[in-house]
């Protein structure tokens, strides 16, 4: 009888903690439904939506409408694509109140591609493998956002890097009333922007960009513009220039001065010249010192740089073959806590020169530093003919940490504040502005498309508008999934150390083993021996 009643006592212990189990899964599952949450351990928090993308989804007012067109059963790497815009688009509705609606549609048979092609959606052709041979098959991998009467398509969907940002930048164009305006200066031999197309193409989408030539007399800076840019000009600004763009930072306006100090490049300028590097004069030093901060008439000169292709004679060959070159820093010594940079890695600088960042605190001013040099830099002052193959020292990178990019912040004295000493043409009309800001590159060549191939690169020009526009919070989306960092430099006799530990560490470990394995077993037979 007892043994009758401690079995039954176990069988209902037993049905108790199943039905526990059971009520605990329906709980969580019931939970999980309504109560929206995702553990992300990566460094970045790559998986999981952004603030930004969150407010985003929290403002809209009204319903907003995603059709995503994809061919169902794509082949790797493509199959992944689909799955990873249906978590994207949940985690946007887990924030969106309910206003936002999205659907999958495989475009089949001649009205479904038809459907795709006028949504704005085209066909790519990918390649798959099918009974051991190469096929060519016709994919749709593309979204279309509908908003009020407005309407926003990625046409093609294939770099899942970027697609965050790419959805939320497409959502807030829907529902961004008017767009802010940027203005850069022209008629001083500047870089073209719109020359330079790939930041140029991302950065019309968001804002409208307008050319102010202050070249003339006549030329004024407007004063709805949210940013003004000032990119690698050659010729020297007229005092009337300088007198508007202070006038324009004195009524709150923020201006980038993306400045190159030496004018320096990898190409001769004739066929029995080498290339060399001469100092430039814009005229904006004083400007530029009178906020803060000097971009200084030198180069900087780094160990972790990026190479540049050299042709070299071997024999009867010619061979082209890929060497270091030091005068092409590839900076990540950037500030952590500063959304422009704190997740960019190894933005490429061309020819750049370091700044002076020592006078904005007797001006009352905040500086905050960007980008420095790695531990293992150096500068060139004064005349410099440009050699590739230059053998360089270890006395070359004795600096560290040299500022090349910088915010300064605070409210500015005019330039023209104190001109009664007869120095300065124009009268200040606004002496003191109100809290603003400014942002000083020594160097206004890195967002050319010759060096945007570093993503990073591009992300930082489009990162210092977004700042100074007010925009920051794209910037977060943007810099999440860039390119994978540089190795850190070491000093040589680190390289050596740890060359020499890989190579002797391993055996050594072996070794060490097998003889504790060795002597273990002697003394476990000598311990049975003495039973014996």
């Amino acid at each position: 009888m007892e043994t009758d009643s401690k079995v039954k006592l176990l069988k209902t212990q037993a049905l108790i903690k199943a039905i526990l189990v059971l009520v605990i899964i329906v709980l969580v599952n019931f939970i999980s439904v309504r109560v929206f949450t995702r553990f992300d351990l990566t460094k970045g928090n790559i998986y999981t939506l952004s603030e930004a993308s969150k407010n985003l989804m929290r403002n809209l007012d009204d319903k907003l409408i995603v059709k995503c067109f994809f061919t169902e059963d794509l082949p790797a790497p493509y199959n992944s694509n689909r799955r990873a815009v249906l978590d994207l688009l949940n985690d946007y509705r887990a924030y969106s109140k309910g206003n936002l609606q999205f659907e999958f549609i495989s475009p089949e048979g001649e009205k479904g591609e038809k459907e795709a092609q006028q949504s704005g959606v085209p066909p790519v052709e990918v390649q798959v493998v099918k009974e051991d041979k190469f096929e060519v098959k016709k994919a749709y991998m593309g979204m279309i956002m509908m908003y009020e009467d407005k309407k926003e398509v990625l046409p093609v969907i294939q770099n899942i890097a970027s697609l965050e940002y790419d959805v939320s930048s497409a959502i807030k164009k829907l529902i961004t009333k008017t767009k802010k305006r940027i203005g850069y200066t022209t008629g001083h031999g500047e870089l073209s922007l719109p020359e330079q197309r790939r930041v140029y193409q991302d950065i019309i989408t968001r804002y409208t960009v307008v050319p102010v030539d202050l070249s003339s007399n006549d030329g004024a800076i407007p004063q709805d513009l949210a940013a003004l840019l000032i990119i690698a000009p050659k010729n020297k600004f007229s005092d009337t220039a300088k007198y508007k763009i202070d006038q324009y930072i004195m009524q709150g306006g923020r201006v980038a001065f993306l400045i190159n100090k030496i004018d320096a490049s990898l190409e001769a300028k004739g066929p029995y010249e080498r290339p060399m590097a001469r100092p430039l004069n814009t005229g904006l030093e004083d400007l530029m010192e009178n906020y803060g901060v000097r971009v200084n008439e030198d180069i900087v000169r780094d160990r972790q740089c990026a190479s540049i292709s050299v042709v070299q004679q071997q024999g009867g060959f010619q061979i082209q073959t890929q060497i270091p070159f030091p005068y092409l820093p590839n900076i990540t010594n950037v500030e952590k806590s500063n959304p422009i940079v704190k997740d960019l890695k190894g933005i490429i600088f061309y020819f750049v020169s370091s700044l002076d960042t020592t006078l904005a605190s007797s001006k009352g001013l905040k500086i905050e530093v960007l980008a420095k040099s790695s531990k293992y830099s150096g500068r060139q002052q004064g005349f410099l003919l440009i050699n590739p193959f230059y053998q360089y020292t270890r006395e070359d990178f004795l600096e560290s940490g040299i500022p090349i990019a910088a915010i300064v912040s605070g409210s500015f004295q005019s330039f023209y504040a104190d001109s009664g000493n007869g120095t300065r043409a124009f009268t200040s009309s606004i002496s003191r502005s109100p809290e603003t800001m400014i942002i000083v590159v020594g160097d206004g060549d890195f967002m050319m498309d010759e060096l945007t191939g570093n993503p990073s690169n591009a992300i930082f020009f489009t990162n210092i508008i977004d700042y100074l526009a007010d925009d920051a919070g794209l910037i977060t989306i943007r810099s999440k999934n860039v390119t994978p960092p540089p190795l850190e430099q070491l000093s040589e006799g680190t390289t050596k150390v740890l060359k020499y530990a890989n190579i002797l560490l391993p055996p050594f470990i072996i070794i060490i083993y097998g003889i504790i394995r060795w002597r273990r077993r002697v003394i476990y037979k000598r311990a049975i021996e003495k039973q014996i």
